[in-house]
């Protein structure tokens, strides 16, 4: 065989030799890359899965405690209710009597007000309702009546509506920690069809978006609030 020949022959074959080792580098650093992507994927999918779970039972307590604090706003309010009507009920019959000039029994009518209702039946009566026709209607219009039960029933129902106003948010948190949860599933799907593919552009290309599509479900994630 010429000499020129076995040089152009060994040329050659060095030629494919820098090209095979050039392939299998590009390869290797894409698989390592990949590797990473999905380590960081995995992770965070549990973690993003996690949160959704933690984020749900925080709903359903706090979706559960509204409905308690509803329950016990609406006895105190049947209570206070009760209590009230007992009052103006001995009231209005304290004013019959009265004006039958039963001074004992009008006074253990009085005996009979609940504690807050004869505090204010006094302060209406330094009024002198009987001569002064602005004065209230009765005990109940003024200042001074406080029916604690009510005002208990009042702020339940205010506990029971901040715990339902949080359930919500918790559960709007759980469904964006469920949204970015599929993104990452989805992340996990486009590296494994990247490996299908021996075509450098397309498997970089592949690559390229899942990487993309993972900083922005990261992002996402880490800005949401944590159980």
């Amino acid at each position: 065989m010429p000499e020129g020949m076995n040089v152009e022959v060994a040329h050659k074959l060095s030629e494919q030799e820098h090209d095979e080792r050039r392939r299998h580098r590009w390869e290797e650093v894409v698989e390592i890359f990949e590797a990473v992507v999905l380590a960081v994927v995995a992770i965070a999918t549990a973690y993003s899965g996690y949160q959704a779970a933690r984020w749900d039972g925080r709903q359903a307590f706090l979706y559960g405690t509204s409905s308690k604090y509803r329950v016990e706003a609406g006895v105190a309010a049947t209570e206070g209710g009760q209590q009230r009507l007992l009052d103006v009920t001995t009231f209005n019959t304290w004013i019959e009597v009265r004006a039958q000039g039963q001074e004992e029994l009008a006074a253990l009518y009085v005996r009979r007000f609940s504690p807050e209702y004869r505090v204010a039946f006094y302060a209406w009566l330094a009024t002198h309702p009987f001569s002064n026709p602005n004065a209230e209607p009765g005990p109940s219009f003024m200042p001074q009546y406080h029916n604690a039960l009510l005002a208990e029933a009042d702020r339940l129902n205010a506990q029971a509506t901040a715990a339902f106003e949080a359930g919500t948010e918790a559960r709007d948190t759980a469904e964006k920690y469920v949204r970015d949860t599929v993104l990452f599933a989805t992340i996990l799907f486009l590296i494994a069809l990247s490996q299908r593919f021996k075509l450098r552009n397309v498997r970089i290309g592949i690559l390229i978006v899942a990487s993309g599509l993972m900083v922005v479900a990261l992002v996402a994630v880490v800005r949401l609030p944590r159980a």
